[in-house]
């Protein structure tokens, strides 16, 4: 164990399109000055809770799941769908994932503080939201730029704030900065977060879920009368993070970005033009005795884009969008070969070489209010993606290694012989409408068809070795997994209706959406061999290559909200209620699909009283019996958590205090994945569920300067 890892030193609005079918419930953050908002259907904002936790815990209050990853790096699922079939975008810029097991999702790159807004659009989205995504969209924006009342430099805000965890000894320390007058605005956002391994309910350590990362960002506007310009310059560092359920670990991440947004209004149009560069270092390994190893893995990626939009007024309920956009992504992907080793030498193993992906496309969308209460939305978007990869190399290009045949020799001779280069024409469409019944009933109804291309690990991953195909993999399954050069894109057509009731006096509400999804060409996998990872049946997995199917997933999502008292001694006390449920499954076989949570209940009492705010949740999990065979997806039983909290705040001064998994149960991940980590270190068991977090005692405190 490299033990200076341990070492505790710190280094130093606009509204949306009628998204119809978001279920948006308040959000949890670091944050505290300026509260994080949701942004609802009619561009109405919802203040945060204060309280701890990530930008997964931020997600989750607004009905996003997710999969179990690093600290934070979790995958979002949502509607039954995962990872970058969510589009994810930040500061309206898209960041991909430039690792073999998507260690560096998108939303790993902000910290919960930086975060100044959220939205969540499930299911059918706005053409103008995003394309190549079939899931929803998820936006964060980190950079509004505020600006002063006068000519003079201001100091308009600064807040620092400290948090700690007592399970894993959490340590989470953020500084925000702002100086502005009336033209110019300048803005430090920075946070460091530090972790050791959680332990579970029955008092036990998940071994390798440690984690250290820091980021920091800093915002220059401008603006005139008409136009504005907003520069940020960001930069993150994870010098290792733990993945219990993958083979490997994250032994650094280190990216910078740079993101430009020109805005300008004319008479009756506005227009907007974003730059987007991020360029990120990632390797992985071995960095703990929680999980040894000797492997390392390197990735070098840019992302660049550029996006054109124009929002033009035809009238004063009659707007049109047109947009034009560039995405250009390049990865690399290598093995370094390892001194002395018959199995990982004498070569860098070339997994990837110049891969490119290129999007280029356009869309043109209206939206509209008639008369008698009804909204409408349509849009298309047309894109062309363009993939392709050099030729690779294995390790040893010998036909047999150790005596046994070298199947990654004869995979890259393959491999380099085939046509890589792969384009693809899509289409996405989407039309929405709603319709205000009266002051309390409105009904909405959706329609669209979204499109999804592979990445370049599904296209391009060539391994077909046991070593080099279970390096290939985001699902935290144990499995290993082989590329396919001729997947087709993933096409999706969706039909989503909702059902909303509002008192007049907005003190009950209660939404409910049921969906329907049929997807040709979704991209699961297939067995192609098993093997064995110990001398025990139990450590078997399989071996598996992506291909197409097609897929459905039918679901229903509901969210209520109840003023229980409103009284001047006594509080403000509200009741809020949540309800998911999703089925997906193989169109050929009725087989499940893989990760599909089961049942949620999710329920919470909160209370306002002067300066004093609480909070007393229940969230409840129904049993996991419809796994996924071909992936040995394990089952997992029902468990229930109970959370309380209370926040106090009086003028610049806030203090935090909160109880999660009260009752300290013992529960295992529905989405977790296996824990590979603990396998490793006793591979006479099976391989189980990754198991959730016991209780924990978190403190926070800020203050405002």
């Amino acid at each position: 164990m490299q033990s200076h890892l341990y070492k505790r030193t710190l280094p130093m609005k606009l509204a949306p399109l009628s998204t119809l079918f978001a279920i948006a419930m308040p959000v949890s953050s670091v944050a505290w000055a300026e509260p994080v908002e949701i942004i609802k259907i009619r561009g109405e904002k919802v203040p945060a809770l204060i309280e701890m936790g990530g930008v997964d815990e931020l997600l989750r209050q607004q009905g996003v799941d997710f999969s179990a990853a690093g600290g934070v790096s979790a995958l979002p699922v949502m509607r039954g769908m995962m990872g970058d079939r969510i589009k994810v975008l930040i500061d309206g810029a898209e960041i991909t994932a430039s690792c073999a097991n998507q260690m560096n999702p998108p939303l790993s790159y902000v910290a919960a503080g930086q975060v100044q807004s959220a939205q969540v659009i499930a299911g059918v989205t706005p053409v103008s939201m995003g394309g190549d995504n079939i899931a929803g969209v998820i936006t964060l924006n980190t950079m509004s730029p505020r600006f002063g009342n006068t000519e003079d430099m201001t100091w308009l805000e600064g807040v620092i704030l400290g948090a700690y965890s007592s399970n894993d000894k959490a340590q989470t320390y953020s500084l925000k900065t702002r100086l502005a007058n009336d033209s110019f605005s300048l803005a430090y956002n920075g946070s460091f977060e530090d972790a050791e391994s959680y332990e579970d309910g029955d008092g036990n350590k998940v071994l390798d879920t440690l984690y250290r990362a820091q980021n920091h960002s800093v915002t220059v506007a401008g603006k005139s009368e008409q136009q504005q310009l907003a520069v940020k310059v960001s930069y993150q560092s994870i010098p290792f993070q733990g993945y219990p359920n993958q083979y490997m670990d994250m032994t650094n991440n280190e990216s910078f970005g740079l993101t430009a947004l020109y805005q300008r209004e004319f008479d009756s149009t506005e227009f907007e033009g974003q730059l987007n560069w991020q360029q990120v270092n990632h390797q992985m390994g071995f960095f703990t005795d929680e999980k040894p190893g000797k492997m390392p893995m390197e990735t070098e990626a840019d992302d660049y884009s550029y996006q054109l939009r124009w929002n033009i007024n035809l009238s004063s309920n009659h707007q049109v969008r047109i947009g034009q956009e560039l995405y250009h992504y390049r990865l690399d992907d290598w093995w370094p070969a390892v001194p002395d080793s018959m199995m990982m030498g004498p070569n860098d193993y070339i997994n990837i070489n110049n891969g490119v992906r290129q999007r280029i496309t356009g869309y043109l969308e209206s939206e509209r209010m008639w008369s008698g209460g009804w909204q409408t939305s349509a849009g298309v978007r047309i894109e062309q993606i363009r993939t392709d990869a050099d030729k690779v190399r294995p390790y040893n290009a010998m036909p047999n290694v150790m005596g046994m045949p070298n199947l990654d020799s004869e995979a890259a001779a393959d491999f380099n012989q085939a046509d890589r280069k792969q384009t693809d024409l899509v289409v996405d469409a989407s039309v929405m409408a709603s319709h205000q019944i009266n002051r309390e009933n409105t009904l909405s109804i959706g329609l669209a068809r979204k499109n999804r291309a592979p990445n370049l690990y599904e296209r391009y991953s060539w391994g077909r070795g046991t070593m080099a195909s279970t390096m290939i993999g985001w699902f935290g399954d144990g499995n290993g997994y082989i590329g396919r050069i001729d997947l087709k894109p993933e096409t999706a057509h969706t039909l989503s209706v909702s059902y909303k009731k509002e008192s007049v006096d907005q003190h009950f509400s209660v939404e409910v959406t049921p969906y329907y999804t049929h997807v040709n060409d979704y991209i699961d996998a297939e067995v192609v061999r098993s093997f064995s990872r110990s001398d025990e049946a139990n450590g078997q997995r399989n071996i598996l290559q992506f291909a197409n199917l097609d897929a459905k997933l039918v679901g229903l999502d509901a969210a209520m909200s109840s003023t229980l008292l409103q009284h001047p001694n006594y509080g403000d006390w509200q009741l809020n209620g949540k309800f998911s449920l999703t089925k997906g499954e193989r169109v050929d076989t009725g087989t499940p699909l893989y990760q599909i949570s089961p049942l949620t209940i999710d329920l919470g009492i909160e209370h306002q009283l002067g300066n004093f705010s609480n909070h007393l949740t229940w969230e409840w999990a129904g049993e996991k019996d419809d796994v996924d065979l071909r992936r040995l997806e394990n089952e997992t039983g029902s468990y229930a958590i109970i959370t309380a909290g209370t926040r106090w705040r009086h003028e610049r001064l806030m203090l935090s205090l909160e109880v999660t998994n009260l009752l300290d149960d013992y529960y295992e991940q529905p989405l977790g994945g296996i824990s590979v980590a603990e396998f490793k270190s006793d591979n006479a068991q099976d391989f189980k569920q990754l198991s959730g977090p016991g209780r924990s005692i978190n403190l926070a405190v800020g203050y405002a300067f």
